[in-house]
C-alpha cells in the first residue's frame, strides 16, 4: 500500500422494492412542502431571500427543456455568472456562493497550501499521477456545463489521477483525504479516477476542515470493470463547496456513486452519469443531514444514451433547525437510442423540526417507447405518528422512538455501502445530529 501527501436503491431495476422502501421508517410520504404547513414558515427560508423562481414561472434563461442540450464548453466565456432564473440555480442561495462565481487561483502560500490532499493507493494500481490540460484521459468525459465547473478545470494546472489497471481486482479502496485550512481560502480541484477494462476498484474521497473549494471529479468506468465512488463532505460549519461528478460508463460496466453531506456552510453536489455503450449499470445513492442554517444541495442527471442499460437513484435528507435547507433535482433523460432501459429514482426528505425546508424535483424525460420501466417519486414529510405511538406503547421513551425512526429511515442506505469505516462514520455521525437535536 502506497501514501502519498501531495500539496497544493435501493434496489437497482426494482421500482417496487425502491417504493416500499422509500415508505418505510420515517417519513409518512406527502406532497413536498405541504408536509411543512404550520411550520414556522418566517424562519424558513423564503424564495425572495434570493429572488428564486416558482417552478411555474417562465424565462428566457428557462427556455431550453431539454437537459441533455445545455451547453459544454471549457471557455469561461461560454458559461454565464449563475442567476436565479436559470433553471440550473433557481434552488441555490447565490449570495452565499458568489465567492466560488470567481474566476480566483487557489490560494496557497509558501509552506502553506489552501487544501492538503493525503492519497492512500492500494497494493497493486499505479502510483498517484497527475495530467495537465488536455492530457487524456482528462477532459474525455467532463466538460464544464457551468461557470464553477469551468474554473476548477481552468484553475487546476495537475488533475490528480488514480487508475485501477487491466483486469484487476483491488480490495481495499484509494483513498482521499481533502482537508481545507482556511474558511477564506479558495481551492481548485479537478481529479481523474478510472479503472481499466475489467477491472473493479473503490475510491473514497473524503472532505474535511474549512474552505472555498470548487472540486471537479471526472469518472471512466471502463468496459466491463466495476467502479465504486465514496464522497464524504465531512467539512466545518463554515466551508463552501460547490462540486461536479462526472463518469462514462462503458460496455457492460457498473458505477455505485455514493454521495453524503453531513458538514459545510453551504454544498452543492452536482452529479452526472452517460451510458456510453449497451449493458451499463448505474447505482446512485445518496445520504444528507441538514442543520440550523445549513444549506444542501444535489443533483443529478441521468443520462441514458446507449440500449439496455440500468439505472437506480435512491437519495434520503433530514432536516433539523431553523433555516435548514436541502434540495434535490433528479433528471433522468431517455434517449431515442436507448430502447431497454430500465431506471427508477427516489427522494425522501424527513422533516425533524420546524424551520426547515426540503425541496425535491424528479424529472424524466423519454424519447422513445421501447423500454423496459421508468418511474420516480419524491416525498417530504414528518415523523409518522403511527410508528410512534406503536414505539411508545412498547414502553419506549419518545425521544428514543424518534431516534429509532431516523435510525430505521437511513438505515437502507447505509447498509448499501461497501466500506465499514463509512458505515461506521455515518451511523456514528448521524447519532451526534440527533443527540443535538433530541435531548
Amino acid at each position: 500500500m502506497t501514501t502519498a501527501d501531495l500539496k497544493g436503491a435501493e434496489t437497482v431495476g426494482d421500482p417496487t422494492a425502491n417504493e416500499n422502501v422509500g415508505h418505510a421508517a420515517g417519513a409518512a410520504p406527502v406532497a413536498a412542502q405541504t408536509a411543512l404547513d404550520g411550520a414556522d414558515t418566517a424562519a424558513a427560508p423564503e424564495l425572495e431571500d434570493e429572488a428564486l423562481a416558482l417552478p411555474g414561472e417562465s424565462s428566457p434563461a428557462r427556455a431550453a427543456l431539454n437537459r441533455g442540450a445545455r451547453r459544454r464548453s471549457f471557455e469561461l466565456g461560454d458559461h454565464p455568472r449563475p442567476k436565479s432564473d436559470i433553471e440550473e440555480w433557481r434552488f441555490t442561495p447565490l449570495r452565499r456562493f458568489a465567492p466560488l462565481f470567481e474566476d480566483a487561483a487557489t490560494d496557497d502560500r509558501e509552506g502553506d497550501p489552501a487544501l492538503t490532499y493525503d492519497v492512500t493507493v492500494p497494493e497493486g494500481a499505479p502510483d498517484v499521477a497527475t495530467l495537465a490540460p488536455g492530457e487524456a484521459p482528462r477532459g474525455t468525459v467532463l466538460v464544464p456545463e457551468d461557470l464553477p465547473t469551468a474554473v476548477a478545470s481552468a484553475r487546476t494546472e495537475q488533475a490528480l489521477h488514480l487508475v485501477a489497471p487491466k483486469n484487476a481486482a483491488l480490495e481495499t479502496p484509494f483513498q482521499v483525504l481533502v482537508h481545507g485550512n482556511g474558511a477564506d481560502r479558495r481551492g481548485n480541484a479537478h481529479i481523474v479516477l478510472e479503472t481499466k477494462e475489467s477491472s473493479s476498484a473503490t475510491f473514497v474521497l473524503n472532505h474535511t476542515g474549512s474552505a472555498q473549494y470548487a472540486q471537479n471529479v471526472e469518472m471512466v468506468v471502463g468496459d466491463n470493470s466495476q467502479m465504486t465512488v465514496i464522497t464524504l463532505q465531512d467539512w466545518d460549519d463554515d466551508a463552501l463547496h460547490i462540486s461536479t461528478h462526472h463518469a462514462r460508463v462503458g460496455r457492460d460496466a457498473k458505477i455505485k456513486h455514493i454521495v453524503v453531506s453531513l458538514g459545510g456552510s453551504a454544498v452543492r453536489v452536482n452529479a452526472i452519469g452517460e451510458f456510453a455503450a449497451p449493458g451499463g449499470e448505474l447505482e446512485n445513492i445518496g445520504l444528507y443531514f441538514s442543520d440550523e442554517d445549513q444549506f444542501l444541495e444535489h443533483r443529478l442527471f441521468v443520462d441514458h444514451a446507449a440500449p439496455n442499460c440500468t439505472s437506480n437513484v435512491a437519495y434520503k435528507g433530514a432536516l433539523q433547525g431553523k433555516k435548514a435547507r436541502s434540495v434535490w433535482v433528479g433528471d433522468v433523460l431517455i434517449r431515442k437510442e436507448a430502447e431497454g432501459t430500465n431506471t427508477y429514482e427516489l427522494n425522501r426528505n424527513l422533516v425533524l423540526t420546524e424551520g426547515a425546508r426540503a425541496d425535491s424535483v424528479p424529472n424524466l424525460e423519454i424519447e422513445t417507447g421501447e423500454i423496459e420501466g421508468a418511474g420516480h417519486a419524491a416525498a417530504t414529510g414528518r415523523f409518522d405518528d403511527e410508528q410512534l405511538f406503536y414505539l411508545r406503547a412498547r414502553g419506549i421513551p419518545e425521544l428514543e422512538a424518534r431516534r429509532l425512526v431516523v435510525r430505521g429511515f437511513f438505515a437502507e442506505l447505509i447498509q448499501r455501502i461497501d466500506v465499514p469505516e463509512i458505515r461506521e462514520h455515518l451511523t456514528a455521525s448521524i447519532e451526534s445530529e440527533l443527540a443535538r437535536s433530541m435531548n
